[in-house]
């Protein structure tokens, strides 16, 4: 074992937050080290974010650096909104691991490295001269390194497994380790691989054993230096049932309970698509709620089986990521021409077109509003966090529902991936919002599917009900008979009909997150910036400056009250990860002047970024509010000594 200390070490035991970044191959295990960890920190009652991220080959050649799977906890007994700015602890269990995520590692953190992959070949892959281990180049951080693989042969080898299967619980034996250092429970572990490996015992038992031999390494070992055992004592939260949710988890939920609260059926369409997949997987496992899921051969069949679905008297859904969208446009068009109600979720990744499949963006906000042929509104939505989606995912059903409509509801590859600890909120604490299918015409009356109510939906009916035949379709329909009519009065009083229906579908008025209804500066998000933005604001707030938090939810129509609450603030700053498209849509519905603060690198915003350019409102720097975050700027320090949360 070697082991290196920094100058400056933090000492771990009197933080009340950390974070971790476990690296590796993609095939190292990196994501089920990671997830297994963050049940355990659940179960200990710490509040949590999580990050993942996933490389974007499918499987890149071992060792190489665009191969590198890492994810990153933050964990703390106090309140957590993000995954943290720069990690505490990395894990690396080879070099390209070390070489891609060591400039996040906070100045005088701990690296823990498997010398067991550090080979003259691995580290020509990884692009080093030298070995970094040893060389002298980190010295500005902590190091302890040990042959994790080798400890891992040995612990394995009363079950007979040759050296590449033994190695496969090399993550196990980390995850042990872990576990030790910060006084984490071992039981869930071992029970998840009783579990997962009931029908291969030997497999299970193998694994456990590697478990065991982390944890006891780390109590038995004479590690003195960088390795400290803490123990973070559980946040105080209000008593319920709580468990971890990811944004896919919690969106599939709550499109479940949108459907129960609407009193429908559930109909999936989907089609595989990264980082929409999960969506479909979890519906799937959800059919005792009435609800069917359909895997299309395409995006387009699925888009349009859902809309079938939505014909027939069922709650369409559908969802995807940006390319897959874009094939949905025509059909998204058909549902909006037909008026029926369909849920689309949009997990946004970097584009255009591949561009960065497992990397998160916020760059589709422009193709959800206005992306579209003719005059087609649809009414758009915004999910803040994993826990947030699930409220955001009902809040669809009810618009779709409630006003005929198409809604669009856009996540992103972060909050899709991304852990959180979430309170099981009790189902009679929503409002019911039954759908009543047309059985029968008005007494004397003719039927005519376009006359609308006071909201301006039309009937919602079902095929086959006796006396109420009406025909749907793409081509352009009579705005009181439904029958094709292609005169221009009727196309005008259609569009109209069409655009007031979403204009006026009645939302929440905006409220502000954070700070004073007036003051110097606003900052304005939308989707997954939240955590940042609010950890941000919160540390200004604490220095004395009038800067607020607005987070906008309803991206379309946007909330009735938000452009008077915007003109009360000298400075409007709106952070997003794009190159300003909300900024530009609230410049266009309110006339106000507004800055970006943009950022497409597919990482997150971290809290520092936007501290500094809050900060460069303060020091009136000309030419300096908003801007482009540089994509691969340095790591900036932390401003006090608690972690980034």
């Amino acid at each position: 074992m070697a082991t290196q200390q920094a100058e400056r070490r933090p000492d771990l035991s009197k933080r009340d937050a950390i974070v971790v970044r476990f690296a590796g191959d993609s095939g190292d295990g990196m994501q089920l080290t990671g997830g297994q960890f963050t049940l355990s920190t659940a179960l200990a009652g710490n509040d949590l974010s999580t990050f993942p991220d996933f490389p974007a080959e499918i499987r890149a050649p071992q060792g190489t650096l665009f191969g590198v799977s890492a994810f990153q906890i933050n964990f703390g007994s106090r309140q957590i909104n993000t995954a943290g700015d720069a990690p505490d602890v990395l894990v690396v269990m080879n070099p390209a691991a070390l070489k891609v995520n060591l400039e996040a590692l906070r100045p005088g953190g701990l690296i823990i490295a498997d010398t067991g992959e550090f080979t003259k070949r691995n580290l020509d892959k990884a692009k080093y001269d030298a070995n970094p281990l040893e060389d002298g180049s980190l010295a500005r951080w902590d190091v302890l390194a040990f042959d994790i693989s080798a400890l891992t042969i040995e612990a394995v080898k009363d079950f007979g497994l040759g050296n590449k299967d033994a190695l496969r619980s090399k993550n196990m034996w980390t995850l042990g380790l872990a576990l030790w250092m910060f006084d984490r429970d071992r039981q869930p572990i071992v029970d998840w691989l009783n579990d997962k490996f009931a029908r291969k015992p030997d497999i299970a038992a193998a694994n456990i054993a590697a478990l065991n031999a982390g944890h006891a390494y780390g109590e038995t070992a004479e590690l003195s230096g960088p390795l400290q055992q803490v123990a973070m004592p559980p946040l105080e939260q209000e008593p319920g049932l709580y468990r971890t949710i990811t944004g896919a988890e919690s969106i599939s939920l709550g499109l479940v309970a949108g459907a129960q609260l609407a009193e429908l059926p559930l109909f999936f369409g989907g089609y595989p698509i990264t980082p929409a997949s999960a969506i479909l997987h979890h519906l799937a496992r959800l059919k005792e709620f009435d609800v069917i899921t359909f895997q299309a051969e395409d995006e387009i069949a699925a888009i349009c089986a859902a809309i079938g679905a939505s014909y027939a008297g069922q709650l369409g859904v559908t969802s995807s990521s940006g390319p897959g969208i874009a094939l949905k446009t025509e059909a998204m068009g058909l549902g909006i021409m037909v008026e029926l109600p369909l849920v689309i979720v949009n997990s946004q990744r970097g584009g255009p077109s591949t561009g960065l499949p497992t990397k998160t963006e916020q760059s589709d906000l422009y193709q959800a509003v206005y992306g579209r042929n003719g005059d087609a509104p649809m009414p758009v939505l915004a999910a803040r966090s994993p826990g947030d989606a699930f409220d955001v995912a009902i809040e669809a059903c009810r618009i779709a529902t409630q006003y005929m409509t198409p809604v669009m509801l856009l996540t992103d590859g972060y909050i899709a991936n991304a852990a959180e600890p979430w309170k099981v909120p009790d189902p009679a604490a929503y409002e019911r919002f039954p759908v009543t299918f047309l059985q029968e015409a008005p007494a004397g009356e003719e039927f005519h599917p376009y006359i609308r109510d006071e909201k301006g939906a039309r009937p919602w009916v079902k095929p086959g009900t006796p006396g109420l035949m009406h025909r749907v379709g793409g081509i352009e329909k009579n705005a009181t008979t439904g029958n094709i009519d292609y005169s221009p009065d009727n196309h005008q009083a259609m569009t109209d009909a069409r655009k007031n229906k979403v204009a006026g579908i009645v939302v929440a008025d905006q409220e502000i997150e954070l700070g004073e209804p007036s003051g110097e500066l606003a900052v304005v998000g939308w989707g997954s910036t939240f955590g940042p933005i609010r950890q941000a604001v919160s540390r200004w707030i604490a220095r004395g400056r009038k800067v607020s938090h607005i987070h906008v939810r309803h991206i379309w129509p946007l909330p009735a009250n938000l452009g008077e609450m915007l003109g009360r603030f000298d400075h409007v700053l709106v952070p997003e990860m794009n190159t300003g498209q909300l900024k530009t849509l609230l410049r266009d519905q309110y006339l106000v002047r507004c800055e970006s603060l943009t950022k497409t690198s597919g990482q997150p915003f971290q809290i520092a970024e936007l501290e500094e350019a809050i900060e460069a409102y303060f020091d009136r720097i000309d030419g300096n509010e908003g801007g482009q975050v540089p994509v691969n700027d340095e790591q900036l320090p932390p401003i006090s000594s608690s972690a980034d949360n």
